[in-house]
């Protein structure tokens, strides 16, 4: 089986580079196809470095809870187990909503 040749021509100086990913007078990308995987290996970082700032910076309940006071600690439970029935009560009545407009 042959191999294709293939020439791109480069989107920033215009030199046409023969079966490269890169340009051999710049060095810019022009590959469609490793610019792709570039492009999702950047989102994939990007959300893990989003997931690490989630993790290390926990809502004011959680860090209530935590705290080494106990009466921080309390205040942080009671915080959470509002926000935990009031989340309860919302998915309730969505869900009766739900059930109501569908007959």
């Amino acid at each position: 089986m042959s191999k294709t040749n293939s020439l791109i021509k480069c989107k920033h100086c215009g030199v046409f580079t023969e079966n490269s990913d890169y340009c051999k007078n710049c060095g810019a990308v022009i590959s469609f196809k490793k610019e792709r995987e570039l492009k999702e290996e950047a989102f994939k970082q990007q959300k893990i470095e989003e997931a690490k700032i989630e993790l290390e910076n926990p809502g004011l309940a959680i860090r209530l809870i935590r705290h080494p006071f106990f009466l921080y600690r309390i205040a942080g439970w009671i915080l959470h187990s509002v926000f935990l029935v009031i989340s309860a009560i919302g998915a309730f009545l969505a869900w009766f909503v739900a059930m109501v407009a569908a007959g």
